[in-house]
């Protein structure tokens, strides 16, 4: 009897927030689809249909700087935003989308969901020195050897006059590579192609399921536990990926010591070493869970939009011959000079300023993140592209649609490399590329 008493004021009371968002909101000027409105509906199938990053962008061209996603959800184009929202020092928080890519028991979270500012800070901060440039060129001998071995199937592929996947053999490709930094050792992944445990397929699952349970993330906690019982399910990727993730870790704690502990006998130290070490040295600042944590996020975000980034890459450079003309020469003129190894290595291929340029333009125009960013607006609101935005409502840049901003980037459909040389001799224009130019290596280490 009391179910059924509650259930008419909950409907009347969302009729009557749709009803306010519609009639007297601030914001009720703001435009966007019909049914934006209304329900998250028209986004939740916008996002499950695939390639909302084209349609956000039709959006903003259609609309202007600002577009409304859902009732309390809008999309912002102007570069004046970025920094207001994602800036060192925003008070801007994660919005509740994030909670799909976490598990439901909040003890157990991760850096790129958690939507605690100062604890993300802490972290952050706690590990930036991982991740730092210094530190990640140390890893270069791990992504060689995986290198080696990825050129020799591309041979054995070229040998046979056989036709495969290149885009599935980077995400091959990256998953050792992640493997080996991560854990010291390759996940076998590119010795034939094989999928090891499902893991990639859990990822991919693991990657639906977050994205679209984050637009109800109300119902996260409801489906995650029935669901994780299924394979087949993004719920059961994300316990699968887990589970991976700590076998990975409990084994390479095993084999602490073992001169013969990996099969790729590579001195560099890994990235768990130097986890455990900092485990070892202080309990308290890093914890067994940090070990673990860490390393599930570098599972889950780097060897996917790793395999987008290379393939973005390649793509763009088949479909444009004069670019991959003007590269191979490039390089060609860099070897004949003495400035480019057979294998080329991160100092030297920093030098190349085309080669620099290409990678830059292959993630302008396909960015490995499709979504906006979402924030909460803080306490006091705040002003973003000429709008009084109330605090508690969520805004948030598409990479896609900051990188397709043709004020920005003239001819932003276009793949050309060279508008990042030609801006050189123009500082401020350079700085206003920059400021807009959102890689996933910006949003997942800086923004995130």
């Amino acid at each position: 009897m009391y179910l059924l008493a509650i259930i008419p004021l909950l409907i009347l009371s969302r009729v009557l927030y749709l009803l306010y968002n519609f009639l007297l909101s601030p914001l009720r000027s703001i435009p966007g689809p019909f049914w934006t409105r209304f329900t998250k509906f028209w986004y939740f199938n916008q996002v499950r249909r695939g390639h909302f990053e084209l349609e956000n962008i039709r959006l903003h061209q259609k609309y202007g700087s600002v577009v409304r996603i859902s009732p309390d959800h809008y999309s912002v184009s102007e570069l004046s935003a970025v920094k207001s929202i994602y800036g060192t020092g925003s008070k801007f928080a994660k919005s509740d989308w994030y909670e799909g890519w976490k598990h439901p028991d909040q003890d157990r979270w991760t850096l790129f969901p958690d939507r605690n500012i100062k604890r993300h800070a802490e972290t952050r901060k706690r590990f930036s020195s991982l991740y730092s440039m210094s530190s990640l060129v140390h890893y270069e001998e791990f992504v060689d050897y995986c290198a080696d071995i990825f050129t020799q199937r591309l041979e054995e592929f070229a040998a046979m006059k056989e036709s495969f996947n290149l885009g599935y053999w980077f995400q091959c490709y990256a998953f050792d590579v992640i493997g080996c930094i991560t854990f010291g050792e390759r996940f076998g992944f590119l010795d034939r192609g094989q999928d090891i445990e499902g893991a990639m397929s859990a990822l991919d699952r693991l990657m639906t399921y977050s994205t679209l349970i984050g637009v109800y993330p109300q119902w996260h906690p409801r489906l995650f536990g029935p669901m994780s019982r299924f394979s087949w399910s993004g719920a059961g990727g994300r316990a699968y990926i887990m589970e991976f993730v700590q076998e990975k870790i409990t084994r390479h704690n095993q084999q602490k010591g073992d001169p013969e502990k990996t099969q790729e006998h590579i001195k560099t130290q890994d990235f768990l070493e130097k986890m455990v070490l900092a485990r070892d040295k202080d309990p308290e600042k890093v914890t067994d869970y940090h070990l673990f944590m860490m390393g599930q996020s570098n599972v889950i975000a780097g060897s996917d939009t790793t395999a987008i980034s290379l393939s973005s890459i390649l793509y763009h450079l088949l479909h444009y011959p004069n670019v991959l003309q003007k590269l191979r020469q490039e390089i060609d003129d860099f070897t004949a000079g003495g400035r480019c190894s057979e294998q080329v290595t991160f100092k030297e291929s920093q030098e190349m300023p085309y080669f620099q340029a290409v990678m830059k333009e292959a993630l302008r125009v396909h960015s490995a993140t499709g979504l906006p960013l979402w924030r909460v607006v803080p306490e006091g609101g705040a002003e973003i592209s000429g709008r009084f935005f109330p605090a508690g409502t969520v805004v948030g840049i598409n990479t896609w649609v900051a990188h397709y901003n043709d004020d920005v980037f003239p001819d932003a459909k276009t793949f050309r490399p060279e508008r990042w040389i030609e801006a050189e001799s123009n500082p401020q224009r350079l700085k206003i590329m920059n400021d807009m130019y959102m890689p996933v290596s910006i949003s997942h280490l800086y923004i995130e």
